[in-house]
């Protein structure tokens, strides 16, 4: 069996505690997660946790039938047909003058911003598909990173539906 990476939208109460539980199912099974981001959603009664992982037809179906017996979880379902997926992340490269035209250029071609700026550093913000983050990444390699954070994935089915319908 391949093993192949998908997106879960996994829809629970949003009250104290609701992480924990669901966080602790993926200890007890040994289930690895890629990325997990938590938001409140368009209603405030519920958050949307969406998972990235890798795994097998088994492992995805496994952690669906856990996730559902979870009574704080509302709905899952795994995101079909590549879904649109974005990421944020901040990075801190050392700013020394011989880099720092290519270094803008890059920010340039990748549409990102540069939202702190010093003689020793500069913190770039840069969003898209997870794969626009790992180019923009080792791209700034070699100028040095300092410091750099990744919110995860955060994604949705393309076209009207809605996960999450009365």
């Amino acid at each position: 069996m391949e093993n192949n990476k998908f997106v879960i939208a996994v829809y629970v109460d949003n009250k104290a505690g609701v992480l924990t539980r669901v966080t602790a199912m993926f200890t007890r099974r040994n289930f690895n997660i890629d990325t997990l981001t938590v938001g409140e959603t368009e209603r405030s009664e519920y958050s949307r946790i969406t998972i990235t992982m890798c795994g097998d037809d088994y492992v995805k179906e496994q952690l669906i039938n856990q996730l559902k017996k979870l009574y704080v979880v509302k709905k899952v379902e795994v995101l079909q047909d590549e879904p649109i997926k974005r990421e944020l992340m901040l990075i801190k490269v050392l700013n020394k003058s011989e880099h720092r035209n290519d270094i803008m250029t890059a920010v340039d071609v990748f549409r990102a911003s540069v939202i702190d700026y010093s003689p020793e550093s500069m913190c770039i913000e840069v969003t898209g598909n997870p794969s626009k983050i790992d180019a923009f990444v080792k791209l700034m390699q070699p100028f040095g990173i300092l410091e750099m954070c990744r919110t995860g994935v955060v994604a949705l089915d393309r076209g009207a539906n809605t996960l999450l319908a009365d």
